[in-house]
């Protein structure tokens, strides 16, 4: 079995110049606050063999560049449990994190709850939860990192109630460890491959990509205000950043036709051709570089609606695109998560439209497409963030307009909107099939109907001829 890096060398891996911040020192009664017979000895072997005081060290640190507070646990500390000194370690980390405003960085390798301390132990779970709340509410970044192995409320906690989870392949994440868990229970579905596929982490990265990788999260989800705050105080140069602004995100130019479609159905072609530009070529000429969440965090992803942050001429701006596929509502879920996300860091979203409308199957019934659809209907009329939509290919019905921008909508030249599929109005309204064309052009689904209508914004930057 290889041997499990230490939190020291864990630190090293991603960041360079950790400075530990100051711990508060705690008067431990003898054997605990249990009284629990030979805990002392445990703790000074545990000392011992680590090297450290406690089973997590804090400090801050550069990431690429990025100054960050990292909370890195030290698993051969009895198993990296949470303990009262542990709780203490910890809101001392997220309270420096707030002060100096700094993202913070939970290097997650723990079993749990330490028994010796019992429910005293348990409940600095609760204070872990309130320091992250705070934290979230100061419009500060967290990222986790899932070492081997997160369990218990270490994950309940500092794993997944992060904002974006990333983990290293093969370790073992789940909320029951492996000597508490069912007899027959199947161990792949607890590890970090697992956890990504049903949607509780953003994704998998190998250790020798973790420094880069994490480097820009922060650097994207950083505030560049915070860092020249935090810089100011501690008399060094800010580090550079791409520039914050609350101004919307620019609208991407069409990349597939320019001319306009000359009836109904000539528009539902186009948006429907093998051929037209997608998101992803969308998103690759419109950001520099990008990184990507995944996942509800409700069980369920879909690769049909692609969702992160990226960054388009020295900003961050974050988007959520469909991929011209049935929507499901896990996709729906990630995309007011994204949306949620970016409008407590402060960051301006895109959205690309482009779906035949929402998954309509039995499953996606049994899964909450309506609320899912509802939620993200909610998060964008509600949201404090400039939202910038572009319609690039289908607009199915409600299921596309939820991820529309009211007011801020512009259409590609081969693009349609409609209340339904001209197919299943003819069909609604016992047309025959040779109607169907016809009832196109009766929907008015032209990206030039739709700019008449005023269902889409007047075309200021060239989303139509």
């Amino acid at each position: 079995m290889t041997e499990r890096p230490s939190a020291r060398e864990v630190v090293a891996l991603v960041s360079d110049d950790f400075s530990e911040i100051p711990y508060p020192e705690r008067q431990s009664k003898p054997d605990g606050p249990l009284a629990w017979q030979g805990y002392d000895a445990s703790r000074a072997r545990a000392a011992e063999r680590t090297g450290e005081q406690e089973s997590v060290i804090c400090g801050t640190a550069r990431v690429e560049g990025t100054r960050a507070v990292l909370i890195a646990f030290e698993f051969g500390f009895l198993g990296g449990s949470l303990g009262e000194r542990t709780g203490d370690r910890l809101e001392a980390a997220y309270t420096y994190a707030r002060a100096h405003r700094l993202p913070v960085v939970p290097l997650v390798a723990t079993g749990g709850s330490r028994m010796q301390e019992g429910m005293l132990a348990l409940t600095q779970l609760q204070r872990v939860a309130r320091e992250s709340a705070l934290t979230r509410e100061a419009g500060l970044a967290q990222i986790a990192v899932l070492r081997d192995p997160t369990t218990g409320g270490g994950w309940a906690t500092l794993g997944a109630g992060a904002d974006v989870i990333l983990a290293l392949p093969g370790a073992q994440v789940g909320f029951a460890g492996s000597r508490v868990r069912p007899p027959d229970a199947d161990p792949s579905a607890y590890t970090a491959e697992a956890q990504v596929a049903a949607g509780a982490a953003d994704a998998v990265v190998r250790p020798e990509e973790l420094r880069r990788t994490l480097g820009r999260w922060l650097r994207l989800l950083a505030r560049p205000s915070d860092s020249a705050a935090d810089a100011t105080a501690d008399g060094r140069t800010p580090e550079a950043h791409p520039a914050r602004r609350t101004e919307p995100a620019p609208v991407p130019p069409p990349l597939g036709a320019t001319a306009l479609p000359a009836t109904g159905w000539d528009a539902v072609r186009r948006a429907r051709s093998a051929e037209r530009p997608r998101a992803g070529a969308y998103l690759d000429a419109y950001f520099t570089h990008r990184v990507a969440i995944s996942g509800d965090r409700c069980g369920g992803a879909d690769p049909g609606m692609v969702c992160g942050f990226g960054e388009h001429e020295g900003r961050t701006i974050a988007y959520a695109a469909q991929t011209g596929t049935a929507t499901r509502p896990a996709g729906y879920r990630t995309a007011t998560r994204l949306i949620r996300l970016a409008e407590r860091l402060g960051i301006p979203v895109l959205t690309l439209v482009d779906t035949p409308g929402a998954a309509n199957d039995a499953e996606a019934e049994r899964q909450g497409a309506g609320a899912a659809i509802a939620d993200l209907f909610t998060t964008v009329a509600s949201a404090r963030v400039p939202i910038t939509t572009l319609l690039i290919g289908e607009g199915g019905s409600g299921g596309a307009l939820a991820l529309a921008a009211p007011g801020a909508t512009y259409a590609t030249p081969d693009s349609y909107f409609s209340v339904i599929a001209p197919e299943l109005a003819a069909a609604i309204l016992k047309r025959p099939r040779a109607e169907v064309e016809a009832t196109a052009d009766q929907l008015r689904i032209r990206p030039q109907d739709l700019v008449e209508l005023g269902v889409i914004a007047h075309p200021e930057r060239g989303t139509l001829p």
